[in-house]
């Protein structure tokens, strides 16, 4: 099972909401234990794109965010994005560019705005998994 602090789901809640109308982006962090994912920490980037239909991350900015969950004793379990204007499911951009099928790729969906949709994924190529997981 995934479990996803509430804390960090807020956060990715409020930068979604403050970046809007532009995708946000982050990366999830955490740690692995008997066969489940905790999620601990959301870690915000900044969009370069500045685009609500694709984002970009900056690389210097991947690297600062890499090694401070190493040194949290964390390991890099993912990453997330918001579609401000889409439903909460990989877009055919987002299963071109997803690169490493062990991760988790996560969509947070603010086309409904007063019911935000959340969901995590693994993809590999084309197949998309939606992943189940529980907000702790």
């Amino acid at each position: 099972m995934i479990y996803l602090k509430k804390s960090e789901y807020s956060v990715i809640l409020q930068q979604a909401r403050r970046e809007y109308d532009n995708e946000c982006c982050g990366f999830l962090a955490g740690v692995k234990k008997a066969g489940d994912v905790y999620i601990n920490k959301a870690y915000a980037l900044v969009n370069v794109d500045n685009s609500s239909e694709h984002f970009s991350m900056n690389p210097k900015e991947q690297f600062e965010k890499v090694k401070l969950i190493r040194k949290e004793n964390m390991e890099l379990l993912g990453n997330y994005h918001s579609h401000p204007h889409s439903p909460s499911r990989p877009s055919e951009e987002d299963k071109r560019l997803a690169f490493d099928p062990n991760i988790i790729y996560a969509i947070l969906s603010l086309q409904n705005k007063e019911k935000p949709v959340f969901n995590l994924f693994k993809i590999n190529k084309n197949n998309v998994e939606k992943l189940e997981y529980e907000i702790i």
